[in-house]
């Protein structure tokens, strides 16, 4: 779990990166006309477009990061 010190200052670049080694997004979209699932990285970067949610988790526990969905 990330810690984060009340008193510290997070620039939006810091506070962006929080988590990028550790989890990414699912946010369920819509791509040529199809409903889809974009993967995104913890900084907001598009990096993948599924057909379906469960192939889009698979690919992210793939690559060791914790999914967590985005609406």
């Amino acid at each position: 779990m990330i810690q984060i010190d009340r008193q510290a200052q997070l620039s939006s670049q810091d506070f962006a990166g929080l988590g990028l080694n550790v989890l990414a997004y699912v946010k369920p979209v819509e791509h040529e006309g199809q409903d889809a699932y974009a993967v995104h990285t913890a900084d907001g970067q598009p990096v993948a477009i599924t057909s379906t949610r469960a192939l889009a988790l698979a690919l992210i526990r793939q690559h060791d990061l914790e999914p967590v969905d985005a609406h």
